[in-house]
């Protein structure tokens, strides 16, 4: 796991026809038996939303996860927060 994978990745998806705002965080955060967290954050552009942590036993396991779930969300329409 390199420096870059463990940024904050915040996407966004807005379509204003269908009333849309959404936001995705996805942080990788290192556990204290020397593993990885993925931290998901998601919901209404405005709102906490809602958040899930999924631990691995290994950091670059982690990594995966993260890249796969930014890849889905990308295909569905989330861009760069700018």
């Amino acid at each position: 796991m390199t420096d870059t994978e463990s940024l904050p990745v915040h996407l966004r998806r807005i379509d204003p026809t269908q009333n849309m705002r959404r936001f995705y965080m996805l942080a990788i955060q290192p556990t204290l038996f020397g593993g990885a967290s993925v931290i998901r954050n998601w919901g209404r552009i405005g709102t906490n939303g809602q958040s899930m942590m999924q631990t691995f036993d290994r950091p670059d396991e982690a990594g995966d996860a993260l890249s796969r779930l930014e890849r889905s969300k990308r295909r569905r329409g989330y861009r760069d927060a700018i």
